[in-house]
């Protein structure tokens, strides 16, 4: 393996590690009971998927624009993946970027809302790594 490809592989790991830091304090997050702050789950959740997309172009050497919309980052990945058409619902994780971060933006999220956020996350997240995976790249569980 070249030194490229090493550092490649240690950013592809850099953005998984934060991709499931993401999801595991959303999924932390919600069992708080009465004090889950849904709408933040939302957006760890968004950022999980987000950064597991981001990871899979990296180990592609694709170049992404500064973005947190799904959509755009599953049209990136639908040039190398046909796996990606079946994440489509996961575009509406994006509207929980936005909504989470900024003052004035912050809509309500419901708890039914922040576990599909999270189920939505998750299939990106299994997705992406079955996906490395096959591509030869030794993922720890």
């Amino acid at each position: 393996m070249s030194g490229i490809e090493k550092e490649i592989l240690k950013k592809v790991m850099q953005w998984l590690i934060l991709a499931d830091e993401d999801l595991n304090l959303a999924s932390h997050a919600l069992g708080l009971g009465a004090q889950s702050p849904y709408r933040l789950i939302a957006y760890h959740a968004q950022q999980c998927a987000e950064k597991y997309l981001k990871a899979f172009l990296v180990y592609h050497n694709v170049d992404f624009p500064y973005t947190h919309s799904i959509r755009v980052l599953l049209k990136l990945c639908s040039n190398l993946a046909t796996w990606s058409q079946t994440l489509k619902d996961a575009e509406e994780l994006s509207f929980y970027a936005i909504t989470a971060r900024y003052p004035g933006e912050e809509q309500e999220v419901t708890e039914a809302e922040a576990k599909r956020a999270i189920d939505l996350a998750r299939k990106v997240r299994e997705k992406v790594r079955t996906a490395l995976k096959q591509l030869g790249v030794d993922l720890p569980e």
